[in-house]
């Protein structure tokens, strides 16, 4: 089994979070690509992107997958698609050069209508980027939230290859309100990463307007309190017992990446998760 982490959830500089996710004994982490300290000008200055590499070779980690979200509201307006899509061919080159096959991304919200000139907009963009890490063995991973794994599954079916799925069960439950389990018998030849993740729904509202309150207002929006709340791992909704055994039967083998966006102190949180995900993994039979 591979467990990881996302790397600013530690909240440090990255050469620290490094060592801890180390000390946990952790098998990789998912960095941020459009960070100040990690970013595609890195292709420009190797001598840094190797002392990265190199402290990851001897700390025994991978990077699970590099996160190249740049907010607002992904690829659904056209106008800003170009220069979007330029920034995220740069974060693919990137993933080459650290040896990582996945790059994760909110890419908006999908419209229901695949007719929709929206849908069509968000086609584009995502056909052109999976392309293009294709020729590099790379998968752009759209993260699992707003839509319904139908709607995500008839997008990619849209595309022409290297478009794939990074799956958070808790966006799920905490927004959507679709079953985890479900969703992966419905997307799981595509899932190419995870995140391990928990939370609760409060109020049930139109996707929509949750991830237009991300879009507009940011990750730490105030607001979203009054929908959902997350939840440190094993004490929210998401039924990882089933969830895991799903991941198992429908062939899945890659990353199990933490993630703790909350809580006063996300280390203890992080560390918590991962005991309790090496469990809920051995009982769906990884090994």
């Amino acid at each position: 089994m591979k467990i990881g982490v996302l790397s600013d959830n530690f909240l440090c500089p990255l050469k620290d979070a490094i060592e801890k996710a180390s000390r946990l004994g952790l098998s990789g982490i998912q960095v941020y690509a459009v960070s100040e300290e990690f970013n595609a000008s890195l292709l420009k200055n190797r001598a840094k992107l190797d002392e990265y590499l190199q402290l990851l070779k001897d700390k025994g980690l991978e990077i699970s997958a590099l996160c190249g979200d740049m907010g607002g509201h992904g690829f659904e307006i056209a106008k800003d698609n170009p220069e979007r899509i330029e920034k995220s061919k740069a974060i693919i080159d990137l993933a080459s050069a650290c040896g990582t096959r996945v790059i994760t991304t909110h890419i908006g919200v999908i419209p229901d209508d695949e007719r929709s000139e929206e849908f069509d907009v968000m086609v584009s963009a995502l056909d052109t980027l999976g392309s293009y890490g294709k020729k590099q063995g790379i998968t752009l991973a759209i993260e699992t939230g707003p839509e319904k794994p139908e709607t995500l599954k008839k997008f990619i079916d849209h595309t022409h290859g290297g478009v794939g799925v990074n799956f958070d069960p808790a966006n799920f439950v905490m927004v959507t309100g679709v079953d985890p389990v479900k969703a992966v018998e419905i997307l799981g030849q595509h899932i190419v990463h995870t995140h391990v993740k928990d939370g609760i729904m409060k109020k049930k509202a139109d996707p929509r307007l949750i991830y237009d309150f991300f879009a507009d207002g940011g990750i730490g929006d105030l607001r979203m309190g009054d929908y959902f709340l997350e939840t440190p791992v094993g004490e929210g909704n998401v039924d990882f017992e089933a969830y895991t055994k799903a991941l198992y039967k429908a062939g899945y083998d890659g990353f199990f990446t933490i993630e703790r966006e909350a809580g006063p102190d996300p280390e203890k949180d992080i560390g918590a998760a991962a005991a309790f995900i090496r469990t809920a993994l051995n009982a769906a039979g990884y090994r």
